[in-house]
């Protein structure tokens, strides 16, 4: 886990994976809390798990896959 856990925030180093798709999005290393504002307004994601399970997010990493 340490491969994904790298990428949040040193608070959150001993946290399960369940944990850190329930963490704020603000726990992502350079995510801040100005950003996690910004992605409540516009599209009600509070949580890691919420950013990754966005259609937006998806359609878009859909598309960047199959381009290339």
């Amino acid at each position: 886990m340490a491969g994904i856990a790298d990428k949040f925030d040193k608070a959150y180093a001993d946290k399960s994976i369940e944990e850190l798709a329930d963490a704020p999005v603000a726990a992502l290393k350079g995510v801040s809390d100005g950003d996690a504002e910004k992605l409540k307004a516009a599209f009600n994601i509070t949580t890691v798990r919420d950013l990754g399970t966005n259609k937006y997010f998806l359609w878009a990493q859909a598309a960047a896959t199959l381009a290339q």
